[in-house]
Formats: structure tokens, sequence, C-alpha cells
């Protein structure tokens, strides 16, 4: 094999690794969180992701426990106690981001068909759970003593179109993503302006409203 063969070898062998290293479940929970902290809107849950993160939670408690009970050397059980805090501190700072927007967003999630099934079940009644206890709060504390026309939860009087009173993300601001891939020209949207030439591993400050099909679709990550 000669040199150029054994570098082009070698660069496809690195290139597998990298990919297997990014397909794992502890790099798929880093970048789930990434995005989810950086997205201004919520983002599908990943069911199936959280529940194999915490059968492996459950595993590796269940494994430094019996490291623990059964002496092994105090480096091999820390290296294993870093891993599951690790994992512990991802899956519990993952949900709390989007039980906090659902928190500030429950009522244009609601109404928001698409935004809504990107819920889980359990997300769902929260939410559900936040509006009831809202609707009940404003009910008791200010529209019960305000004049007919203006006893809404969602607009400001029953003169207006639109649910002004919603609070909504704003998906116009610029967030820093990066692409591992080259996604070559991208035009971010109808304004005219010459289109981006996306990099693989370039950072970028874009709108979140003009990368958003990218982020959903895997092409982009936020970071």
């Amino acid at each position: 094999m000669d040199s150029g063969d054994a570098s082009g070898y070698s660069a496809g062998v690195d290139d597998d690794y990298e990919s297997l290293l990014s397909t794992t479940d502890a790099e798929l929970l880093k970048r789930a969180w990434r995005n989810e902290k950086a997205a201004p809107e919520i983002l599908q849950h990943e069911t199936a992701l959280v529940q194999r993160s915490r059968e492996q939670i459950q595993l590796m408690e269940e494994t430094v426990e019996e490291f623990s009970k059964n002496g092994v050397d105090p480096l091999t059980l820390s290296l294993y106690q870093m891993d599951l805090d690790r994992t512990l501190f991802l899956l519990r700072s993952y949900l709390r981001t989007r039980l906090q927007k659902i928190e500030n967003y429950a009522f244009h999630i609601q109404k928001n068909t698409d935004l809504w099934n990107r819920l889980s079940k359990q997300e769902q009644k929260f939410a559900e759970r936040c509006i009831d206890d809202t609707e009940q709060h404003l009910d008791q504390s200010v529209l019960s003593k305000l004049p007919h026309g203006f006893k809404s939860h969602l607009k400001q009087s029953s003169l207006s179109l639109a649910d002004d009173m919603v609070p909504e993300p704003q998906l116009d601001q610029y967030v820093i993503c990066r692409s591992k891939k080259f996604l070559g020209s991208f035009q971010l949207d109808d304004s005219g302006e010459e289109p981006v030439n996306i990099e693989a591993n370039d950072l970028y400050a874009l709108p979140y409203k003009s990368i958003k099909p990218l982020v959903e679709s895997g092409q982009i990550d936020l970071v």
C-alpha cells in the first residue's frame, strides 16, 4: 500500500470513528440538550433517546453501587460515577429546559398543533395544568374585576383580532450554529441578500427562523 492509499485509508477510518462517536446516546443527548437550550422555540421531544438514557442511568447506578460494595479500585469507581453524573445532568437539564419553555409559552403551544405534537404525553399534561392554573389566577386576581370586553385570557379586548396577550418565542433571534458537513450555498430568506456558504465545522451567527428546517432535519446543530 503506497503512502497515498495509506493516508486515504487513515482518513476514512478517522471519519468512521468520528461518525460512530457522534451517534452514541451520550453524544445524541448532549446534542439534543444544546439544541434545546439554544433554540427559542420548543423542539421535538426525543422520546426514544430519553427512555434509553433513563435505562442507562439505572444500569450505571446499579454498577456504581455494586463496585462500591465489592471494593473496586477507587479510580475506576470515580470514573463510572463521573459518567453517571454527566448523564444525569444532561438529562435533567434537557427536560428542565423544555418545562421552562412550556411554562413561558403554554398558550401559544396549545393553539399550535405542530408545537403541541412536539410534547411528550407528560409534557402535554404539564402544559394543561399550567394553562388551567394561569387562567384561574388571572380570573381571580384581575379579569373578574374588569369590564365585560376585557375578560379574555388571550386578547387585550374583544376588539382585538389576534391573540395579542399570548407570548410567543422570537424566531428572528440570532443563534450560533455549526454543520458537520458541507451544505453549500444556503438562502436565508426572501430579502434578496446573497446566500450563505455553509462550510463543515465553521461557526455561524444566523437568524433561527432561517435555519429552522436545517435544525429540525439534523443538518445543523446549535451551539
